[in-house]
């Protein structure tokens, strides 16, 4: 009985803590206009079983090199440039990673089909409950527009510093269907599964703009960091107020695709690939890699 009244005391204390933490965001943006720019670097851990197109296994020192480029080539930095109510959220063009990386027996070749690509404009409108998304696929331009996803996050009193932002931990859990490629002697094999994916999120009401990186939203500050599987979205650097005023426009170039219509799109063009790669005969010494949004 005893625990049974703790638990609802604290869910009691969180939703004060949000129904103040809201009137706090929206008295404050009330009062004032501001700009912003937060940089955010992303890293995600590889694990690749690498062998050589002619079956020849790499040697352990091959591969520790092969697996410290392929981590570095997945470190990018992203600009996030907000206001009270909109963001505008790309990779810095000067930053780009190449998509070719040299090894001793042959190249790497790092192919990312469909979101996070570095030519990508993501526009959030968050008072509007909209989003347009320009991206590519194989070279075809498309402007999703749609509106932002519902996050059911689950917050808590857990705390903790980044830089000098005081951040509170929320959680958010999802069902994800994934479908795992692997390949024998040339032989693709294909194995779907359903997951439960849980992203970590640390957001600040300092800076109280219910936005984050990428489609991240709807906590009470900005979000911080990003935490999903292996990859990490970490914020490093926030400028309020820049004395050079911040774009925040819509993207509008691309066929106007919903998001439902563009993943349909995006998995006939990746199960396109994948045949491609089949009948293709593998008797070269570079390894193709390719990484679905």
């Amino acid at each position: 009985m005893t625990n049974h009244i703790c638990i609802i005391k604290n869910t009691l204390i969180m939703k004060n803590i949000v129904t103040i933490l809201s009137l706090f965001i929206a008295t404050s943006l009330s009062a004032q206009s501001f700009q912003g720019k937060a940089i955010y670097k992303t890293s995600r851990k590889m694990n690749f079983n690498f062998a050589s197109g002619n079956g020849r296994q790499m040697s352990d020192a091959d591969k520790e090199k092969m697996q410290k480029r392929l981590s570095k080539q997945f470190q990018k930095t992203f600009v996030l440039s907000f206001d009270k109510t909109s963001s505008v959220y790309k990779e810095d063009a000067t930053l780009k990673s190449p998509n070719v990386i040299p090894t001793g027996g042959g190249n790497i070749m790092v192919r990312e089909v469909g979101g996070g690509g570095g030519n990508d404009v993501l526009f959030k409108n968050i008072k509007k409950d909209k989003y347009l998304n320009q991206t590519e696929i194989m070279g075809k331009r498309f402007l999703i527009k749609d509106k932002l996803q519902t996050y059911d996050w689950k917050l808590t009193n857990e705390t903790k510093n980044i830089g000098k932002y005081t951040c509170y931990k929320a959680t958010y859990t999802r069902e994800e269907e994934r479908t795992n490629m692997s390949v024998t002697d040339g032989e693709v094999e294909e194995k779907t599964e359903k997951v439960d994916v849980v992203t970590t999120a640390w957001y600040t009401p300092q800076i109280p703009v219910s936005n984050g990186p990428r489609n991240y939203h709807g906590l009470p500050g900005l979000i911080m960091e990003v935490k999903e599987g292996n990859e990490t979205i970490m914020c490093t650097e926030i400028v309020m107020n820049p004395k050079d005023k911040v774009d925040i426009v819509e993207p509008t170039k691309g066929k106007v695709v919903s998001q439902e219509k563009y993943r349909k799109i995006m998995d006939k063009k990746m199960k396109e690939t994948m045949e491609n790669f089949k009948s293709r005969r593998r008797n070269s010494n570079n390894v193709h890699i390719r990484i679905g949004g």
